[in-house]
């Protein structure tokens, strides 16, 4: 069949016009997925796996504490890369307390030595240190570090290195509702209180909800950690233990993050 000039030329047009399309489609899709990196502030993470990663390698599960430990830095610095505010570290439960003495007293041991030596690097990179958890309970010298490292850093502004020590999500909103209760008591009007303002009651008050759950190892549940902030949250279960979550791993979470469509509850488009 011959093809008239007129055809060509409509034909070259309505190619040239599918391709405009294609590059505003991509355009489009990558002002979104930049949207959605914004939209990242707050990523919270179960370090799950250490003792399964010592055990792996016949080592004591104490080595894996520490591994976990160490581990911690790459995570903090590629939040910083990633324009990522707040991110907050599943540390140590109130369930923990039934694990063997001598562990307990290692990890502590561990998480006095990361304070210390990551402190200078936090103030420099203007990050905040906060702790969400009773941490009466945890050991004199531990204490004293978390609370130097916080009296350190409470003007910082840049980022919020949340660690939850002696922490149990139900614990959590006992305590809050105990707060509330002794404002009711002392005549704030019970009829006050939503859900906005029952933040202010949690130990993560001054924060943002939590955009991303990862937990390493596989293990697919939140364990009683920050279920009112988790309501909204994206959840991946990578199967890497937290000792091998390298910042390409955390990377790859982000990139499935982003392909995400959060609705929060609402609808997009022409669903």
């Amino acid at each position: 069949m011959k093809t008239t000039n007129g055809g060509f030329y409509y034909g070259q047009k309505h190619k040239i016009s599918l391709k405009i399309q294609k590059i505003f489609k991509l355009l489009y899709n990558l002002s979104v997925m930049e949207n959605k990196r914004n939209n990242l502030i707050h990523v919270a993470f179960i370090m799950d796996g250490n003792g399964r990663w010592a055990k792996a390698r016949n080592l004591p599960r104490t080595k894996g504490h520490k591994a976990g430990c160490d581990r911690i830095t790459d995570i903090y610095e590629e939040c910083l890369a990633q324009n990522i505010k707040v991110m907050s570290l599943y540390a140590f439960s109130t369930e923990n307390w039934n694990r063997p003495e001598q562990e307990i007293k290692l990890l502590f041991r561990y998480l006095d030595a990361f304070f210390k030596k990551e402190i200078g690097r936090m103030l420099k990179d203007g990050s905040r240190i906060i702790v969400s958890g009773d941490i009466t309970r945890l050991p004199i010298k531990t204490q004293k570090t978390i609370k130097d490292a916080i009296e350190k850093t409470k003007d910082c502004k840049n980022f919020t290195f949340n660690v939850c020590l002696n922490y149990g999500g139900r614990a959590e909103l006992v305590r809050a509702a105990k707060l509330f209760a002794q404002d009711v008591k002392n005549g704030k009007d019970i009829e006050s209180l939503n859900e906005e303002n029952f933040n202010d009651y949690l130990y993560t008050k001054d924060l943002p909800p939590v955009d991303l759950l990862i937990r390493t190892s596989g293990e697919q549940r939140t364990s009683n950690y920050l279920p009112y902030q988790l309501a909204y949250a994206e959840m991946l279960f990578p199967m890497e233990p937290w000792p091998d979550f390298t910042k390409e791993v955390f990377r790859r979470c982000i990139d499935i993050y982003m392909k995400r469509d959060r609705r929060f509850g609402g609808i997009h488009g022409e669903e």
